[in-house]
């Protein structure tokens, strides 16, 4: 790590290591509460974790493009949904348990985001003696963000691939610089940050061009060598973007459906609060900074001095926009003639926010600082402010009224209805009703519902068969389903898109009504209900048994076929 870095003074020195040591304690829950951690479920427990457990314990974890997982929907869901094997998450939990593997990997983000960032800070943005509090704040603040998790450095690692591609530029031929555009890739994806982040590279090289500066043939080629070297870890999703025509989930995701009004509000939305996958906690300390910035910059006539101010501060907006309005439905001629327009999700140029905002928070502090004596001593403590601020927005915190981990997998409870069952997983299927089916499959059940973006699209309509009834009840759900469908999941009109019903709840079944023979045709026995069914029976259903367990955050109902 010091071969990196250097420092200005002690004092930033000392800062630097303190900061680090705030980093550890930041996750140290994490370690220390192990199952008993509370984290986030959404694109996460409900996903993510338990494709890991799967993708680990399937055989497939090395299997050739056309393999499938035989677990997940009828040995129908192919191998290149559950990504590459060049990720490191991904053997961080093919070797270790879930939580470890998870904690290790929230530390090694953590600790690469804050890296990363003070490096492009302390040489490109926030440069010279003085500014140690903002560059260590900032970059602390950066780091403590909370990402989502399997983005992993999508976004988080985007300061520092942009410190060596700027270094780059500049003409440094260091194999740091290289280093970094070596090893990111294989903890990061593109489609979740770094394709928007490489195009957007690709524009600031024609933009120096076209001012005049030259080719700059290495920088160029740095980008094109970071883009083939995501292509060769990723290169199952290549294969299946060229190569595997058949129709998938995909095909059927229609984006393009909100109002020009929907769409201004939604920017605004975005601008002043962010997005779920990309939170950068901006709204109470951060925003109020960049107006105040604004403001000086204003009245000052600072508009040639600070440009880089003016670009960020407008580009920040203008990705807000550009991710609300990837949503209007005036894109529809477009999205009806160019098909991959609805099947890549270009409204994630918002991603770059992340980045962005912070970058644009440390110059921010600097044109306050410069403003003079009083304005100066006032820095600091904005700076520690937003620190302060994320150390709430630690998973522990938020998610604290959510179940834990080893809550919601409930591994004592499912492994009491396996041993109730009492055949081998492998010869019967199951399905969920208001619970996650990621559960199911964590627990090693072959399950007919999942989660997943990518499957076949003939398995979707088969699916779809066993609710369609439910659906033509629910408009809601119906559109979820059929313009979406990632999640391929037992939906009811009574329960709605709610899929989290725990064992304190009196909700139950009234009017359930499922195609019960086309379950049984695609080999579905067994239904997991969070809830009672009233109508069980006249559904083809039968109660054979509920589970209850003190760990666990549900109350399974067993539902059998009859």
């Amino acid at each position: 790590m010091y071969v990196l870095l250097s420092f200005e003074t002690k004092t930033e020195k000392r800062f630097f290591v303190g900061a680090i040591i705030l980093l550890a304690f930041y996750v140290a829950p994490l370690f220390i509460l192990g199952d008993n951690a509370h984290i986030r479920v959404h694109d996460n427990l409900d996903s993510n974790l338990a494709w890991y457990k799967v993708l680990a314990e399937s055989g497939e974890l090395l299997g050739a493009t056309d393999a499938k997982i035989p677990q997940i929907i009828n040995g129908e869901l192919q191998r290149n949904a559950y990504g590459t094997e060049f990720s490191f998450i991904v053997w961080l939990h093919t070797f270790f348990p879930t939580m470890i593997a998870y904690a290790l990997s929230q530390a090694i983000t953590r600790f690469i985001a804050f890296l990363g960032m003070y490096l492009l800070l302390k040489k490109h943005f926030i440069v010279g003696e003085g500014f140690s509090i903002i560059r260590i704040c900032v970059s602390l603040a950066f780091a403590m963000t909370p990402f989502w998790p399997s983005g992993m450095l999508s976004t988080l690692g985007m300061p520092l691939a942009l410190w060596a591609f700027l270094n780059i530029r500049n003409g440094e031929r260091s194999w740091k610089n290289y280093l970094a555009l070596t090893l990111l890739p294989f903890y990061a994806s593109i489609v979740l940050g770094f394709f928007f982040f490489l195009t957007a590279m690709g524009v600031f090289w024609i933009y120096d061009v076209i001012r005049g500066k030259g080719w700059n043939w290495p920088f160029f080629f740095s980008i094109v060598y970071m883009t083939l070297v995501f292509m060769f870890v990723e290169y199952r999703l290549v294969y299946s973007f060229l190569f595997d025509h058949e129709p998938n989930s995909r095909d059927e995701y229609f984006h393009a459906r909100l109002t020009f009004w929907h769409s201004v509000r939604l920017t605004f939305k975005n601008y002043l609060l962010g997005h779920t996958h990309v939170l950068t906690m901006h709204t109470v300390v951060i925003q109020p900074v960049l107006f105040l910035a604004f403001i000086f910059v204003s009245f000052k006539k600072l508009w040639r001095k600070e440009k880089i101010f003016v670009f960020l501060f407008v580009l920040n907006f203008a990705l807000s926009a550009w991710y609300a309005f990837w949503f209007y439905k005036g894109w529809l001629p477009l999205t009806e003639r160019f098909h991959f327009l609805d099947t890549f999700n270009f409204a994630r140029y918002h991603f770059l926010r992340p980045l962005v905002m912070y970058v644009l928070f440390a110059i921010s502090l600097k044109i306050i600082w410069e403003r003079g004596t009083r304005w100066k001593r006032v820095v600091p403590w904005l700076a520690v402010a937003q620190v302060l601020f994320l150390i709430f927005a630690n998973e522990e915190l938020v998610y604290k009224n959510r179940p834990s981990v080893g809550q919601f997998y409930a591994v004592e409870q499912f492994s009491e209805i396996k041993n109730y069952i009492g055949e081998p997983q492998k010869d019967y299927r199951v399905a969920s009703i208001g619970l996650h089916p990621a559960i199911a499959q964590y627990n090693g059940f072959y399950t007919l519902d999942t989660y997943n973006n990518f499957y076949p699209l003939t398995y979707k309509y088969e699916f779809r068969k066993i609710i369609e009834k439910e659906l033509d009840k629910n408009k809601k759900i119906r559109i979820y389903f059929d313009e979406w469908g990632g999640r391929c999941y037992l939906f009811t009109s009574e329960l709605g898109k709610h899929y989290m019903f725990k064992k304190t709840s009196k909700r139950r079944l009234k009017n359930l009504e499922l195609n019960i023979e086309q379950f049984k045709q695609m080999g579905g026995k067994y239904i997991f209900s969070a809830v009672p069914i009233d109508n069980a029976e006249k559904n083809g259903l039968k109660l054979d048994k509920v589970f209850h367990s003190n760990e666990s955050a549900w109350k399974i109902h067993l539902y059998k076929t009859l």
